[in-house]
């Protein structure tokens, strides 16, 4: 009988393969911070002894969630400037909030209230785009979550960096610092096309290719992007991104709710990756993401929940939900996209956009052990007939009770192992009361 770290028992797995399986009364075994194996538990009990074991008979286990385009820090902005347009949100209120209190101390608080909102909601992995990333890669550091942190460009001066070669030179020395540590990764995150130079965007293909990482991009977030873009260059911004060689399988485009026929064969033949933010297109009023459309394209869509100021809530459960509905919505078809197609794109297909699918993403012998449990037998979640639409369709934020990344438990019935709840909460009460002094 071999000796394991963890064996985690559960009445239902979801491996997230492409057979799209559910398992049932099975187990996972955890060695090393790896899947060791997925057997039923009878024949586990038989093959392996654990240093720890999880009971979950009312459960269903899935990979960890990847929240595929955030602003962490934002989470202090959270409820600041609500129901209002894109620009104005950002020109009127965003831009000059951050103007007056982004810091390294604003970021890590941020950070930290972000985070454990995930962590509390399955979500093992978010890819960020904010100021001050080195604030953010500390609390990842100790919360044991895992990120892959923007090197932010943008052309005009922020409280983090005055130039565009100040952005790259910081976000290299980010780059730099954590290249090898094992749950923090970098990506390049110029802000969108009306605020970033075509000569930068070239150069940060150069770098991306040398360096050998992805780009995420805000593309085609709203009508009057295009508007603007058609404009000043004569053409659509993913004509123009498309001319300076940004289209590739390094990018991974945030938001694209403006999206023709053209534009979507252009994403599928250059094997462009998506990044859909239903909840904050829709409280923006930015447009639709044509979901069903891109993926009859073969073209790879992911979710992401944005920022807690535009959304205004890190909860991928019920961005998952948005997506599905969104998606029947838009195409006119009740089929068009279903709850399996959407936990994929909530985990695997998030994993393949940025280069990780080998590693994280599904419940696979040999991956890292990004574990959720979600407890299906309260009222809200029963009776159960098909898991995954449960998950998809019933399930909410608050029915995850244990997280694992790497095989080393964030979560415990219901409790941060990590993160100090009650420091975090009292931090973000008092950057409140700072920010309530703006007059926002």
């Amino acid at each position: 009988m071999e000796n394991v770290d963890l064996i985690i028992n559960a009445r239902w797995l979801v491996p997230v393969t492409e057979d799209q399986t559910v398992l049932e009364n099975h187990a996972i075994i955890i060695k090393d911070a790896r899947i060791l194996a997925l057997l039923p538990q009878q024949q586990a009990k038989q093959l392996y002894s654990a240093n720890a074991t999880h009971d979950l008979n009312e459960h269903c286990l899935i990979p960890g969630l990847i929240n595929n385009h955030a602003h962490t820090p934002m989470s202090l902005f959270r409820g600041l400037a609500d129901d209002l347009p894109l620009m104005t949100w950002l020109n009127d209120h965003i831009w000059p909030a951050e103007k007056a209190f982004v810091s390294d101390l604003f970021v890590e608080a941020g950070s930290a209230l972000a985070i454990a909102e995930m962590i509390r909601g399955g979500t093992t992995y978010f890819n960020d785009m904010y100021f001050f990333p080195e604030a953010t890669a500390r609390v990842v550091d100790t919360s044991g979550i895992r990120a892959s942190l923007g090197i932010v460009v943008i052309e005009f001066p922020t409280n983090w960096a005055s130039s565009v070669e100040e952005y790259l030179h910081k976000g290299h020395q980010l780059h730099d610092h954590y290249r090898h540590h094992p749950r923090i990764n970098t990506i390049y995150s110029p802000h969108a096309p009306y605020t970033v130079a075509d000569k930068t965007l070239e150069q940060i293909i150069t770098n991306a290719e040398e360096m050998d990482m992805p780009i995420s991009m805000h593309i085609h977030e709203t009508a009057d992007e295009i508007s603007q873009s058609v404009a000043e260059f004569g053409v659509r911004p993913l004509e123009r991104l498309k001319q300076i060689g940004l289209l590739s399988p390094r990018l991974l485009a945030v938001h694209m709710t403006q999206l023709n026929d053209q534009e979507i064969t252009w994403c599928a033949e250059a094997g462009v990756h998506i990044a859909h933010c239903p909840e904050s297109n829709l409280k923006l009023a930015s447009g639709f993401c044509p979901v069903a459309e891109l993926q009859k394209n073969n073209v790879n869509v992911t979710i992401g929940t944005d920022g807690a100021a535009s959304n205004n809530d890190l909860d991928m459960f019920a961005e998952m939900r948005q997506t599905a509905l969104l998606a029947k919505a838009v195409a006119k078809d009740a089929a068009a996209v279903h709850a399996h197609n959407v936990l994929e794109m909530a985990t695997i297909n998030a994993a393949r956009s940025l280069g990780l699918d080998q590693e994280i993403g599904s419940l696979e012998v040999g991956k890292q052990a990004d574990i959720v449990a979600v407890k299906l037998s309260d009222i809200e979640t029963q009776p159960v007939f098909d898991v995954v639409s449960q998950l998809v369709y019933a399930a909410s934020r608050d029915k995850v009770t244990d997280v694992w990344v790497a095989g080393k438990q964030l979560l415990n019935s219901r409790q941060l192992t990590t993160l100090n709840e009650s420091k975090i909460i009292q931090d973000a009460q008092q950057w409140a009361i700072k920010i309530g002094s703006l007059g926002q």
